[in-house]
């Protein structure tokens, strides 16, 4: 009996070693499926960087489509010792069982200036609002956002003049001379923009309906006066429209039928 379960013994031992030979040869086959200038390593440490959360080893080999969960672990390993070694400001921490890069502790007093600047920097819905009728319709007087938004505007165009965002691109010619608005480059940096034209049209940020006019989208002419830091805002001639015309055409016959012309004896 003992030697029947020492070559049941010797054969398991043989099958698993297979096995785990044959997943190693799987891995490093998956592994060179990579591009040559991408490594399993450079993978998992973009998963990381990418995530907010924590990730399972088995799930991070799983994304990555290569290696398995001891493999990831032995690689993040390798990783933390390159950040320690060149002395970056982050690593990778085991946090509920998974992984996450974070920062390291010594860094929290800049960083928690950071954070206090965004809260500041964070608009509220009426800002928003504000912001994306000026944006749409600049320039734009302050009479005209409000007639849209229905309450007043200026206090809130103040405040979007503060934070960089709004700036006065001109006057109108009206009585009065009010001022027009317009956004800032910083607008386009914030909203990841690389010219006023790249905004997207009204139609396409609300459900179809049928056939909807479409509305007017910043001309190239606006484009170009952000660059130049003023909006020409001097009317142009008035010129008699075609229905105007044609309107005083139909007058002037009207009136040849009513008064005909007098016959010459």
């Amino acid at each position: 009996m003992s030697e029947e379960q020492d070559t049941q013994q010797d054969q398991i031992a043989q099958d698993t070693s297979e096995a785990g030979l044959e997943q190693e040869a799987q891995v490093e086959l998956a592994a060179d499926d990579l591009p040559q200038e991408i490594t399993l390593r450079s993978v998992v440490e973009a998963i990381l960087f990418a995530s907010n959360e924590p990730l399972e080893a088995s799930k991070i080999a799983k994304v990555a489509g290569a290696g398995d969960a001891r493999q990831v672990r032995k690689l993040i390993e390798e990783l933390n010792g390159e950040y320690g070694e060149r002395g970056s400001a982050y690593h990778i921490e085991q946090i509920a069982g998974g992984y996450v890069m974070l920062t390291l502790p010594e860094y929290n007093d800049w960083l928690k200036q950071l954070l206090r600047t965004r809260q500041e920097s964070k608009l509220s819905q009426a800002a928003l609002e504000t912001l994306a009728i000026v944006a749409y319709k600049q320039p734009v007087m302050r009479v005209t956002v409000e007639a849209i938004r229905g309450v007043a505007a200026g206090d809130m165009i103040r405040n979007l003049m503060e934070k960089g965002l709004v700036r006065i691109v001109g006057r109108a010619q009206e009585l009065g001379r009010p001022l027009l608005y317009g956004t800032t480059r910083k607008f386009l940096e914030v909203f990841a923009l690389n010219s006023l034209l790249d905004l997207p049209k009204v139609a396409e940020l609300r459900p179809q309906t049928g056939s909807e006019p479409q509305e007017d989208q910043p001309s190239e002419e606006i484009v170009a006066a952000e660059d130049e830091g003023s909006v020409d805002t001097t009317p142009k001639d008035d010129q008699p429209t075609e229905e105007i015309v044609a309107v005083e055409d139909e007058g002037s016959a009207d009136m040849a039928e009513e008064n005909p012309p007098e016959e010459i004896s």
